[in-house]
């Protein structure tokens, strides 16, 4: 290697130093000018923020209120008066479980999987059930009504005397056990 070209080598390191650091600077401004538009903004290989995809983010800070999730009576209303539909349900229930506590077993788990079913219907039907919704509106409809529907079936067949046969349980059961 020649003089001349090391000489030219440091001209050309020292041209790409300066401006590497006229660079920084100007990315310090751009930086200080940055602004993220939305939460699930991440910034580019140039250091721009951009929607990178429409899914929310792995780690939340926050949860999101449950669709049709908000008050189900008005604001001044007092706190019972506005989660109505939870409280309805919760009350069959309970009446449910006294009635079974009460050695009427058939009509009480009949009552708890009617409410279920209620539950159900309100989260279909209402547009705003408090704590009644608890994931989306279909997850909760499908959830509550065929636990409910279950429930009662499952009181329709209970022995002694039961209300509802279904032949090929009995012979499942029979196959199994002997």
């Amino acid at each position: 290697m020649t003089v001349a070209e090391s000489a030219a080598e440091s001209e050309s390191a020292s041209e790409s130093e300066s401006a590497s650091e006229s660079e920084s600077e100007s990315d310090a401004d751009a930086d200080a000018d940055m602004t993220v538009r939305d939460a699930v903004s991440a910034p580019d290989a140039d250091g721009r923020p951009r929607r990178t995809t429409r899914r929310f983010p792995l780690f939340t800070r926050d949860t999101a209120r449950p669709e049709g999730g908000g008050r189900a009576a008005p604001r001044d209303a007092p706190a019972p008066a506005r989660q109505w539909p939870i409280l309805t349900v919760l009350a069959a229930v309970g009446l449910g479980l006294l009635l079974t506590a009460l050695d009427v077993f058939r009509a009480g788990t009949i009552l708890i999987g009617a409410a279920l079913i209620a539950g159900a219907v309100m989260r279909w039907v209402l547009p705003s059930v408090g704590m009644l919704a608890v994931r989306s509106r279909f997850t909760d409809m499908v959830t509550y009504g065929v636990l409910g529907v279950v429930i009662v079936l499952l009181a329709l067949m209970a022995q002694p005397k039961p209300v509802l046969v279904i032949p090929f349980l009995d012979d499942t059961l029979h196959f199994t056990v002997r």
